[in-house]
């Protein structure tokens, strides 16, 4: 049986791997053997990093957080405790983005947290 050494399969895998690699530097991004090293350790830390993210952006939120209670004169962890016990159901994320966006509806929200909490 003949040898296919200029397929159309080979052909399609080398220039999957050559258009991911599309920007790298020197022979990174034109040569196959070296481009598919780089994007298979480009995929692994894309892979890793998107878990990564996640906590990151929580402690973002939680400091958005704590720097609009303090104007309000209340720390992050006692206002919490308090909107727990209001039995406030809003997330952090949330919570930022509330902080950030519409400071008077923050306010309300820290307003009714320390009304339960007293």
């Amino acid at each position: 049986m003949s040898r296919a050494i200029d397929g159309t399969r080979r052909k399609d895998r080398r220039k999957k791997i050559l258009k991911l690699a599309k920007g790298y530097y020197g022979r990174r991004s034109t040569n196959h053997k070296t481009a598919k090293d780089a994007v298979a350790k480009a995929l692994s830390y894309a892979y890793r990093d998107r878990k990564d993210r996640k906590p990151v952006f929580r402690a973002l939120w939680i400091s958005r957080i704590n720097a609009a209670c303090r104007a309000e004169g209340i720390s992050y962890s006692r206002f919490i405790e308090a909107a727990t016990k209001a039995n406030i159901n809003l997330n952090r994320k949330a919570l930022a983005d509330m902080a950030l966006n519409d400071p008077n509806s923050f306010k309300a929200v820290v307003e009714r947290a320390k009304a339960a909490q007293a």
